[in-house]
C-alpha cells in the first residue's frame, strides 16, 4: 500500500517533468506557477469513469494509482470476481478514480483517459498487467515511451495520442480533481475504496463480497 503525495509536492513534481516530455525537445506545457495553482479555472471538466447500472443499489468509488503494486494486484486478483457477481449484475456501480505518487501516475492518467470512455477500462487493465514493465525503466524517457506505446497498442490515434498528452490544461484539470476527491473523500494510501460514503483500504475479495453483500441487502 503507497501513501500519496501532497497536492504541493505533486505540483513541484509536475513542474519539473510534466506531459512535455512525451514530445522530446518540446517545452513543458504548463509552468511551475500555473501547476501549483491546482485550483485555478481551467478549460477541462474531468469525467468519472464508471461501470455497471448507474441505478444500481450500491455506489463503490476505486481510488487507485498506476504504480502502485498493490493496485495491481487488487485489479488482477480481486477487480475481476466483483465485476462478475456484483458489477454484471446490476448491484455495484463502480467508479475508478486515478491518485498520483509521482509524474508517472500522472502520465499514465492522461494516456489511459485520451482512449475516451469506451476504451478507458481496458487501457487501465493494460496498464496494470504490464506495471512492472514500464514503471521499472530507467530512465523518464524510456517510461514514457513505454506509457505512449500502451495507448497506441490501445488503438489511440498517434496524432490523437501525442495532442492529448501535450494538453497544459487538461493536465492542471486532473490536478484540481486530484485535490478535490483527496480533501472530500479524505483517502491517504491506494488502494482505497468509498463504499457508499463510507471510506475502507485495501480488502481481499472476500471482506469486499461480505461488505457489498450487507450494503445491496440494507438497500433492498
Amino acid at each position: 500500500m503507497k501513501r500519496i503525495l501532497t497536492t504541493a509536492a505533486l505540483a513541484a513534481v509536475l513542474a519539473a517533468g510534466g506531459s512535455w516530455v512525451f514530445s522530446p525537445g518540446a517545452q513543458p506545457p504548463m509552468g511551475a506557477a500555473g501547476a501549483q495553482d491546482a485550483s485555478a479555472p481551467a478549460e477541462v471538466t474531468v469525467t468519472d469513469m464508471v461501470l455497471g447500472d448507474a441505478d444500481a443499489p450500491v455506489t463503490v468509488i476505486e481510488y487507485g494509482s498506476f504504480t502502485c503494486p498493490h493496485c495491481a494486484t487488487f485489479e488482477e486478483e480481486v477487480f475481476p470476481q466483483i465485476k462478475e457477481n456484483y458489477i454484471d449484475t446490476g448491484k455495484v456501480k463502480f467508479v475508478f478514480r486515478e491518485a498520483y505518487f509521482n509524474k508517472y501516475d500522472m502520465w499514465a492518467s492522461m494516456m489511459a483517459r485520451c482512449g475516451g470512455e469506451m476504451k478507458y477500462f481496458g487501457i487501465v487493465d493494460m496498464i496494470y498487467s504490464t506495471q512492472n514493465d514500464w514503471a521499472r525503466q530507467n530512465s523518464e524517457q524510456a517510461v514514457a515511451d513505454s506509457i505512449r506505446k500502451i495507448g497506441l497498442q490501445a488503438g489511440i490515434d498517434k496524432d490523437a495520442l501525442d495532442a492529448c498528452m501535450a494538453d497544459g490544461a487538461k493536465l492542471q484539470a486532473l490536478v484540481g480533481w486530484y485535490q478535490d476527491n483527496m480533501e472530500e473523500d479524505g483517502f491517504s494510501s491506494t488502494p482505497s475504496f468509498v463504499v457508499d460514503g463510507d471510506l475502507r483500504a485495501n480488502m481481499s475479495y472476500s471482506e469486499f463480497s461480505e461488505l457489498l453483500d450487507e450494503r445491496v441487502d440494507a438497500a433492498q
